[in-house]
Parts: C-alpha cells; sequence; structure tokens
C-alpha cells in the first residue's frame, strides 16, 4: 500500500520519465542545468501507482484514467494533440477514429486509448456527431 501523497512519502522511489530522482529535481539543480524538461516529465510507472492509489481508494474509474495516461507517455505530444482534435464532435469520420485506434494499438501498444477511442467512435456514430 502506498502512502500519499506519493511526493510526500515516497519522494526516493518516485522517477522521471528519464529515471530522475523527485529529490533530484531541485531548483538549484535546475540553475545548475542539471535538470532538463525531459527530467520533469512523469514516468508511465508513476502513472500506474498512482492509478494503484485510486483503486485503493475504491475509484476504478480514476484508476482506469490513470492507466490511459500511463500509456501516452509514450506517444509523441503531436500525435497527442491530433487525437485530442480528432475526438472533438463532428471533427472525425469513423474510419479516421477506427484508424487512430488502430495507430494507438499498433504504433504506440496503448490498448486502453484505443478502446476508448473505438467507444467513443460507437458514441459519436449513435448521436450523428462524426464528420
Amino acid at each position: 500500500m502506498s502512502r500519499y501523497p506519493l511526493g510526500k512519502y515516497e519522494a526516493d522511489t518516485i522517477t522521471s520519465r528519464t529515471g530522475k530522482k523527485l529529490s533530484q529535481i531541485t531548483l538549484e539543480e535546475v540553475r545548475r542545468g542539471n535538470v532538463s524538461s525531459e527530467d520533469i516529465k512523469i514516468s508511465s510507472e508513476m502513472l500506474k501507482r498512482q492509478g494503484n492509489v485510486a483503486l485503493e481508494d475504491d475509484n476504478p474509474q480514476m484508476k482506469a484514467n490513470f492507466d490511459r495516461a500511463s500509456e501516452l507517455v509514450n506517444v509523441p505530444d503531436d500525435v497527442i494533440l491530433k487525437m485530442y482534435n480528432q475526438l472533438r464532435p463532428n471533427r472525425s469520420t469513423k474510419k479516421e477514429l477506427l484508424m487512430l485506434a488502430q495507430d494507438l494499438l499498433e504504433k504506440y501498444h496503448a490498448p486502453h486509448c484505443a478502446k476508448l477511442v473505438l467507444e467513443a467512435a460507437e458514441v459519436y456514430e449513435k448521436r450523428g456527431i462524426l464528420a
């Protein structure tokens, strides 16, 4: 069981996407040039840990959100931005959303995100809000 907030109680076990420990990311280290923008990005592992905390608190929906977020860590920012725009109502065809889901699954190994996009495509079709 994790002690929450993780940043307060487990700072030495928290690592960034580059593997830098939270305790190593200080203002002084930033001033020295020892912390890059990549060093402050969250890791997939940490998002999964946050999801486990949510589940321990009986919040499976929040855990599912963290699981999807953990998959997006390795998806390029431009792809995430494109995905965000494609998921807005009346912006994509069903085929475009199906292709997006396939890319998420095959290129980025993001099955939870792909499932969300497939579900959105079905709901958008039922509601008549596809392009």
